[in-house]
């Protein structure tokens, strides 16, 4: 990651300084701003495939005067438009262009009738897909000077036409132009991604803190990609316009989202419900309007107009449900909401440009984004800090109560261990201490060379016992067993109750010829005796068992335990009231 930003950054930096040296005085730029004309329509085609319109043969009352080659009037659904425009004699030029800061959508030009640029396919109805929004470049002859330049397009978008600023320039001063008029979204851009990243280490190393920062990261990294893929130094690094153009949708689109997680928690008891169903459902939008443009249903240039609808309605929303409450505000939240409301009125404002609504400017939204950004992460590190403070003093108060209580606590320590270890109602070892037994008899036996068996005990047929005479029956059952087992194996023997109807004999230094032979006596002796609960009888109960030993059957002890347990499957499986060995 750090080297990805170094890299990044040393391109950003390059591509800034090698503007700044090949940017010449601007006044050798000629705006096309007068004599342009339009008509609606599509020309139709001569037999050499050239448009009949570009010879003049037309009749020029068809041609209508406008001041800027953008949305006509009286455009009444149509999504072919023609514009033209006599390139003027300024001065002497070496490799003039013609730039066009964009199109909407797709366009081709014309001079001397024949096409001399064009980007997007038409098809043979004149139509085509959306390609991306890039600028443009257009190469002139030396000798343009009075020649019409025409322009076809086609858009069925809210705009049509060519948009933002036409210039025609020397070909050496475009770049220069493009990195000058990007510098500060570019750095900009890098600096949000930073903060982003930032933010998301945050996010990552300290738990506590995921929700000052997620939200700052995902606007940070979201403002960050939408400024990159605006700016028009974009295309200098990737030429690839629809790429730059579904970046910045993709962030476009985020923006809400994330807008929506930081108020959310900064305004935790203002209509918190409408705040989270608004995020919410421009995460839906933002998911079905790149799915339906990435499968091919829909062009990415219409969901623009209908996310702005939903982003003002959504800004309109947030700003009602907080702004009558502002009084009641303390001045972190007031500082974010006024961060908040100024970037907004940047976003909408570029929405209107963006629509015709006002007359054409660079709208320094990335200048919004960047201040609403610094606002949130500066007092969401003053709010951390903050809290940090109050942990640390509440941390030393719990700190000197813990020493006060640790030697009651290490006293009911030590009572309780020994408690852990038995089973209360047999009397016998649990679970917990078979387990640490084991472990520590299995290291011994290794060590020392000795046999080590395990026996493993299931009574037969016990749920039968609790359905029919009830559950304090079977314990009855099972503290009789218990005592039995106590009685059958010696001391050095340790008898454990596992859970429920299951025990198990861990015996050292003993073969499994002698384990076997006790087991029979044992089943033997419960064969013969009539189990007892309250004076009812409950009849002879039987056990089954089985039995692993290491290391005839393992060369690991601690595989005794599955071992014990498949033998005492198999003795399961075979009706019962047995004992099987390991095999």
């Amino acid at each position: 990651m750090r080297r990805f930003i170094l890299s990044s950054g040393r391109i950003m930096l390059s591509l800034i300084l090698l503007g700044s040296i090949a940017a010449p005085a601007q006044a050798s730029a000629t705006a096309l701003t007068d004599g342009w004309e339009y008509r609606w329509g599509d020309s139709p085609i001569a037999d050499d495939g050239t448009p009949i319109w570009i010879r003049g043969e037309s009749n020029d009352t068809d041609w209508q005067a406008i001041d800027f080659p953008s949305n006509p009037p009286e455009r009444n659904g149509s999504h072919h438009a023609w514009f033209r425009v006599t390139l003027p004699m300024t001065r002497e030029w070496r490799d003039p262009v013609v730039y066009i800061y964009s199109v909407d959508l797709i366009v081709e030009a014309y001079l001397e009738g024949r096409r001399i640029y064009h980007y997007g396919n038409f098809d043979a109805h004149g139509e085509g897909r959306f390609a991306g929004w890039p600028w443009h470049m257009i190469e002139l002859p030396r000798d343009f000077a009075g020649k019409t330049l025409y322009f076809r397009v086609y858009s069925d978008y809210t705009d049509i036409g060519l948009w933002g600023e036409v210039k025609l320039m020397e070909h050496a001063e475009l770049l220069g132009y493009l990195l000058r008029h990007s510098t500060v979204d570019l750095v900009i851009s890098i600096i949000c991604l930073l903060l982003a990243l930032l933010a998301g280490v945050f996010t990552l190393i300290q738990a506590g803190t995921r929700h000052y920062f997620a939200p700052i990261a995902l606007f940070a990294f979201a403002s960050g990609i939408m400024i990159l893929a605006n700016t028009q130094a974009s295309q200098l690094l990737v030429s690839r316009p629809l790429m730059w153009s579904y970046l910045a949708a993709g962030s476009y689109y985020t923006l809400p989202i994330a807008i929506g997680l930081l108020l959310e928690h900064w305004y935790t008891d203002t209509r918190t419900r409408l705040i989270h169903r608004i995020w919410q459902f421009h995460l839906l939008y933002l998911v079905a309007a790149l799915g339906a443009a990435l499968a091919g249903w829909v062009n990415l240039s219409t969901t623009f107009p209908v996310f702005d609808l939903l982003l003002v309605t959504s800004l309109c929303l947030l700003m009602a449900a907080i702004v009558p409450r502002l009084p009641e505000l303390d001045g972190k939240q007031q500082a974010i909401l006024g961060s908040f409301a100024f970037f907004s009125l940047l976003l909408v404002t570029d929405m209107a440009v963006a629509h015709g609504l006002l007359p054409w400017f660079r709208v320094p939204v990335s200048s919004g984004a960047l201040i609403f950004v610094l606002a949130l992460v500066t007092i969401s590190l003053l709010e951390y800090n903050r809290t940090h403070q109050e942990l640390k003093r509440l941390n030393l108060r719990l700190e000197q109560e813990v020493a006060q209580r640790t030697g009651e606590l290490q006293t009911l320590v030590k009572r309780l261990e020994s408690f852990s270890y038995t089973d209360p109602l047999t009397g016998l070892h649990n679970r917990r201490y078979f387990t640490k037994l084991l472990e520590q008899s299995t290291a011994q036996a290794q060590r020392q060379g000795y046999p080590l068996t395990l026996l493993m005990i299931d009574i037969d047929h016990f749920k039968q016992i609790n359905d029919r005479y009830g559950h304090e029956a079977g314990d009855s059952v099972l503290a009789a067993i218990a005592h039995c087992l106590s009685q059958y194996f010696r001391e050095a023997d340790v008898v454990c109750r596992l859970g429920g109807e299951e025990f198990a004999v861990l015996m050292h230094n003993t073969e499994t010829s002698a384990v076997k032979e006790r087991a029979e006596a044992l089943l033997k002796t419960l064969a013969c005796t009539v189990q007892h609960h309250q004076q009812i009888p409950l009849g002879p109960v039987t056990i089954s068992c089985g039995i692993a030993s290491y290391p005839l059957h393992a060369v690991n002890p601690q595989a005794l335990v599955g071992l014990a347990d498949k033998a005492l499957y198999n003795a399961k499986h075979a009706g019962r009231a047995r004992i099987h060995v390991y095999a």
